[in-house]
């Protein structure tokens, strides 16, 4: 009886073992992503600021007109 409970304590504590490891990968996973996600989102913005500049600069170089289509 004794080795039947050994061998369920050994084959826990090796599930605990992959389960703590698997835990800390998703951990550093998830690390990743959010660094990645942040210089997305640093990336959208100067795009958009960017974006915004030019559209401001040429507004003065086109006629505010309806479209031939009206």
């Amino acid at each position: 009886m004794e080795k039947e409970t050994d061998e369920r304590f050994t084959a826990i504590e090796m599930k605990l073992a992959y389960m703590e490891d698997f835990v800390s990968q998703i951990q550093q996973v998830a690390v990743e992503q959010t660094r990645t996600i942040e210089n997305l989102k640093k990336e959208v913005k100067l795009m958009s600021d960017k974006i915004r500049e030019m559209s401001d600069a040429m507004e003065g170089d086109i006629p505010n007109r309806k479209p031939p289509h009206y």
